[in-house]
């Protein structure tokens, strides 16, 4: 029985980073190395991980890098005292805030406070507004964008695609809607957002010939919701109890992915698919912020 083609994450990423490198090292002839800064509030586990992963990519690019690590008892205005001295630090073309931040600090505030020309991660309201606009001079949301990026270099057919995204959350449900509907040539597609009320989802599901499971639930999508020979994009991360695992648990994706591996044509491995990518996606977000801070005009 064929087995879906599986969209190699990691190769991407990797070729990504060596067209990042000449552009790192254009930047340096100028005397100027990218920054970009790390926030990290609480000591949870996955980011502290996650943060690990990014640092370590900064190290191998050449990019500079400074993690700050907040308790999880900081308060709000703490944390936006902070992002203002980072907001004024010439070393610094970005800035992350790791999510998840503790329930005392308002999300919206956060994002706010970055400017728009740091936010490299892609929050800020006036890159939000540029996306939905089709307004190539912001940042993008690094998941999605990835994700985009995943499509194309695999040679998947995005323009006049029906693609169905499971989840509506701003950090890729809605703005990896946003980007494939948009006017473009890696976009045009015909786009249908799926939630927790939407009726009948795996009828949508289906129709989809790319469909992106970012709904956080584990193994939802299952081999019968998917339309044989689509591309299936699995953007979850959950942890499943597993006796057998060590640690008695083991993570997993939002796509039950050895059944649907028999059903669909392209299939991001869960892990290896989109979290490499989206760690490119904020490198280059972070030389691309560099580029501008000393006039390189976007292209």
């Amino acid at each position: 029985m064929p087995v879906a083609d599986l969209i190699d994450g990691r190769a991407i990423a990797a070729q990504l980073e060596d067209e990042l490198a000449w552009r790192i090292a254009a930047l340096k002839t100028r005397g100027v190395q990218p920054g970009l800064a790390f926030v990290r509030v609480g000591e949870d586990e996955a980011s502290r991980v996650y943060v690990g992963r990014k640092e370590k990519t900064c190290d191998r690019l050449g990019i500079f890098s400074k993690t700050h690590v907040l308790s999880g008892e900081t308060s709000q205005a703490e944390l936006l005292a902070l992002l203002a001295r980072l907001n004024s630090d010439p070393r610094l073309h970005g800035i992350l805030v790791q999510t998840p931040i503790p329930p005392q600090i308002h999300p919206g505030l956060v994002a706010e406070t970055v400017l728009p020309e740091k936010d490299v991660d892609g929050f800020h309201p006036v890159n939000v507004g540029k996306l939905l606009l089709g307004d190539l001079s912001g940042f993008a949301s690094c998941t999605p964008a990835g994700i985009c990026e995943l499509l194309v270099r695999s040679g998947v057919k995005i323009p006049g695609a029906e693609v169905v995204v499971l989840g509506r959350g701003n950090l890729v449900g809605k703005p990896m809607a946003a980007m494939l509907c948009q006017k473009g040539r890696h976009a045009n597609a015909t786009v249908t957002i799926c939630h927790s009320a939407t009726r009948d989802i795996k009828a949508h599901c289906r129709r989809a010939d790319i469909l992106i499971a970012a709904i956080g639930v584990a193994e939802f999508v299952k081999a019968d919701m998917v339309k044989p020979g689509a591309v299936v994009v699995d953007v979850g991360v959950n942890r499943i109890h597993d006796p057998a695992a060590k640690g008695g648990s083991r993570l997993v994706g939002d796509v039950d992915f050895a059944r649907v591996r028999a059903v669909a044509g392209k299939l991001t491995p869960n892990p290896g698919g989109v979290g490499p990518m989206t760690i490119a996606m904020l490198m280059g977000n972070t030389v691309r912020a560099a580029e501008l801070a000393v006039g390189i005009p976007y292209s």
